[in-house]
């Protein structure tokens, strides 16, 4: 019903992926816990550095993001070699450790998730889709941080990740009240339309025994949710400039 923004959903980034994937330590050492996430997109990869205490909303940590830094060259599914691709990396992790204290690094978790473009390299080339990831998990492993693992996010997480960031930012697991203190929200989960070059996905909550064929179940904020994503092919953005041109020469 409502249109969000571009630039809530970039802002947005891979909060999902925290939240979910990277999993929190006890804060042994300072007053922040920090976590990097590289999002290895089509036209290029971005790493985030985010930021938490040991404050949790019934269980879940809440989170900000500290920092972005855009990887120079093209996405990993460019056609750059593997060497190349995992050289690229080196400049944005080096801001990153000057970011984050030098006695936390080794507890700071690392992960790097590829998305759409990976996928479809990984269906039409096993061999340099697997070169690259080898050659990221190489070039992450060296870093001072704690590696958690580089993988291909599947369709259903991916969009989970979008479901997931888009409430947290909208305030519709938790909120603050007037004292300052986390409370729930009392509001619904939204619904997301992702649009891609060649297909959208519409990504919802599903009622407790209501049947979807396809679905994540996630644990966030003393709540379940069955995240369930409904594909839609030809629907992207490469047919709605074909339909616009051909309105445009009629």
């Amino acid at each position: 019903r409502e249109l969000l923004p571009p630039w809530l959903v970039i802002i947005a980034g891979l909060t999902g992926i925290v939240l979910l994937c990277v999993s929190t330590k006890d804060d042994v050492l300072g007053v922040f816990q920090y976590g990097i996430v590289l999002d290895a997109g089509p036209s290029r990869t971005i790493l985030f550095v985010y930021q938490w205490t040991t404050t949790k909303a019934n269980k879940t940590g809440v989170i900000r993001e500290c920092s972005s830094c855009p990887v120079q060259g093209l996405g990993i599914s460019s056609g750059e070699s593997p060497q190349e691709v995992g050289k690229s990396l080196e400049q944005c992790l080096n801001r990153a450790q000057e970011e984050i204290p030098a006695e936390q690094h080794s507890q700071t978790p690392l992960y790097l998730g590829a998305t759409a473009s990976t996928r479809q390299l990984n269906l039409t080339n096993l061999t340099h889709a697997d070169s690259l990831l080898a050659a990221l998990t190489v070039a992450l492993k060296s870093s001072p941080f704690d590696f958690q693992g580089a993988q291909i996010l599947s369709s259903p997480d991916e969009e989970a990740f979008n479901w997931v960031a888009v409430n947290y930012v909208l305030e519709n697991f938790f909120k603050y009240d007037w004292r300052g203190q986390l409370v729930p929200s009392g509001k619904g989960m939204a619904g997301v339309l992702t649009v891609g070059r060649t297909s959208a996905q519409l990504t919802f909550k599903v009622e407790e025994g209501n049947q979807a064929p396809k679905g994540v179940r996630l644990q966030l904020y003393g709540q379940t949710h069955n995240v369930h994503t409904h594909h839609c092919p030809c629907h992207g953005t490469d047919q709605l400039r074909s339909r616009l041109l051909s309105v445009l020469i009629q």
